[in-house]
């Protein structure tokens, strides 16, 4: 969660999350940048429902998680969790029922999904990026894991995605000291993939998922999937997880299409399926 004091959360006729699907690359937009994209219940649903809508429709390839303003997504809005603790609320099931569910949307996506990191990205808003399977930043752009800043732990995944991408050394000096970290130093230690200047992102992440919609994306599916299953298990059971993966990918049409353009010295044109 963490971060954003908090607005009010726009007009109920507005919406707050945009969807938008060209060229097989559907792009997400959280849109309450009067409050740094800060995530209201009413925001995580609408977030929820666009992640969903891509990962079944069959016609996207590649998805583009991103935010308008100054910011990717500032995390939990304070005002509305404040206003909860009060009412008696546990911040245990708010995590469970809202955060972990879109955590595991992004990270079960069957196909690549690249967060556009085009400004600060706090607490929940950070983890969200880093559950991702690229993060293209803006120069601009800023990580803060915010959580112990307000007396909190990490959730919405933090802990286990965080350390995957940077190291537990550096992972507990961000989570434990949150102090930001730049665009600069992201790309140094392996947190983000790029960081072009801030009026390139949007073409930069577009130019990659477009990439991305291009390939093959069953092959991209299991590949993530195998990555997930490989981090917690041993050797042997990694090995056996592949040759399984594999045989279902042998029969499909885009390994076939892989191989016939293999046989006459030309590029394969993947479809997806």
């Amino acid at each position: 969660m963490t971060a954003s004091t908090g607005q009010t959360a726009g007009t109920p006729t507005r919406p707050l999350v945009r969807y938008e699907v060209g060229e097989a690359v559907a792009t997400i937009t959280l849109d309450r940048p009067e409050a740094m994209n800060a995530l209201t219940d009413r925001l995580r649903g609408e977030l929820h429902a666009a992640l969903r809508q891509a990962a079944e429709d069959r016609s996207v390839r590649a998805v583009v998680l991103t935010g308008t303003g100054r910011a990717f997504c500032a995390g939990q809005d304070l005002r509305e969790l404040s206003g909860a603790v009060e009412q008696g609320q546990g911040i245990g099931d708010l995590v469970r029922e809202h955060y972990n569910p879109l955590v595991l949307t992004i990270t079960g996506m069957p196909k690549p999904v690249v967060a556009a990191v085009n400004g600060v990205a706090a607490g929940a808003g950070a983890a969200l990026a880093f559950a991702c399977d690229f993060r293209v930043a803006a120069d601009t752009a800023r990580f803060v894991m915010a959580f112990t800043g307000i007396g909190l732990a990490p959730d919405s995944g933090a802990s286990w995605t965080l350390q995957r991408l940077v190291g537990p050394a550096r992972a507990r000096e961000m989570l434990l000291l949150g102090d930001p970290v730049d665009a600069a130093r992201a790309l140094e230690i392996g947190l983000v993939t790029r960081v072009v200047p801030a009026d390139e992102l949007p073409a930069a992440a577009r130019e990659l998922a477009l990439r991305l919609a291009q390939g093959p994306t069953l092959a991209y599916a299991a590949t993530k999937r195998l990555l997930d299953h490989a981090a917690a298990s041993t050797l042997e059971a990694a090995l056996d997880r592949e040759a399984e993966l594999q045989e279902g990918l042998v029969r499909t049409a885009d390994h076939a299409a892989a191989r016939k353009a293999f046989l006459n010295k030309e590029r394969p044109r993947f479809e997806g399926r």
